[in-house]
């Protein structure tokens, strides 16, 4: 016979990514290094998940009891329908990247534009700045609306499909009066005299270290800090362009893993050590 001593137990608290192209995610890696770090008797399981299978995904998830899960591309906006509440910062946005079991209720947090903006002020401080955005997806409104809580100056979306770019605009415009105008992206954008910081918030260089974003390369000059949403691979065409134009170029992982700590936290209600999810993270990517 079996005799379990009274701290013992082989069920693991889960929580987990649902997402498509999850082969990819490195994110694995730095919450289990966290978990075991700090001997935390969980499991993060990574999930393939289509659209047409996201709601099924979350009432499994749900009737299994998962703590809580992250939700990537392309789910930030379509989760909500599928969840019984939204965070403060999640409702503004209208994206969740972060869902946390509160009782019986799974409820939609963001942790996109924070993980972004601790990144982004290691560099420079964003308040009065002018920010070029590409995207208006759910990265992009996160990290639009963190800038103007920070106090950036101004933000020009630049973006494809004028519905959703117009959105994101007036949001700005409208619960945040902060100054804010859209470009439709057509062909290479050159990016204005006079900005401060250049953002891709788009999925262009995801899992391709030779994606090219559409834009004149020349228009990136020294002093601007130019930042990639990418995690994987760090190093994209967009960051390297701007690295050898002479930018202070901000790769993603900085965002992932501050997007990990608030997640961990969110979760667990422990704050895990910063450090060591980066090298787990950095180890996962051979860097």
């Amino acid at each position: 016979m079996i005799v379990m001593s009274d701290s013992q137990t082989f069920l693991h608290e889960l929580v987990g990514s649902m997402s498509q192209g999850a082969a990819g995610n490195p994110t694995v890696a730095m919450i289990e290094a966290a978990f075991a770090h700090h001997g935390l008797h969980w499991q993060y399981i990574n999930m393939e998940v289509t659209p047409d299978d996201l709601g099924a995904a979350v009432r499994g998830a749900r009737a299994m009891g998962f703590r809580g899960f992250n939700c990537s591309l392309p789910h930030k906006v379509t989760v909500i329908s599928h969840l019984d509440g939204l965070g403060e910062s999640a409702a503004v946005m209208g994206a969740v990247n972060c869902v946390v079991r509160r009782g019986d209720q799974l409820i939609g947090e963001n942790t996109d534009g924070k993980g972004f903006l601790k990144s982004l002020t290691s560099v420079t401080d964003p308040r009065g700045k002018s920010v070029v955005l590409f995207g208006a997806g759910g990265a992009a409104r996160a990290i639009a609306v963190e800038l103007g809580l920070s106090g950036v100056r101004q933000i020009t979306v630049v973006n494809r499909s004028e519905s959703r770019g117009r959105e994101l605009v007036e949001l700005l415009r409208g619960k945040l009066k902060l100054s804010a105008e859209l470009v439709v992206w057509n062909g290479d954008y050159a990016i204005p005299t006079g900005t401060d910081v250049v953002i891709n918030a788009t999925s262009i260089g995801l899992y391709d270290a030779n994606a090219r974003l559409s834009l004149e390369v020349s228009s990136l000059k020294p002093g601007m800090v130019v930042a990639d949403v990418i995690g994987n691979p760090p190093r994209t065409r967009f960051i390297r362009d701007a690295a050898e134009r002479g930018c202070s170029a901000l790769d993603g992982l900085g965002m992932l893993v501050n997007q990990g700590i608030v997640g961990v936290q969110y979760w667990t209600g422990i704050e895990p050590d910063g450090s060591v999810m980066r090298r787990a993270l950095e180890q996962a990517l051979g860097l």
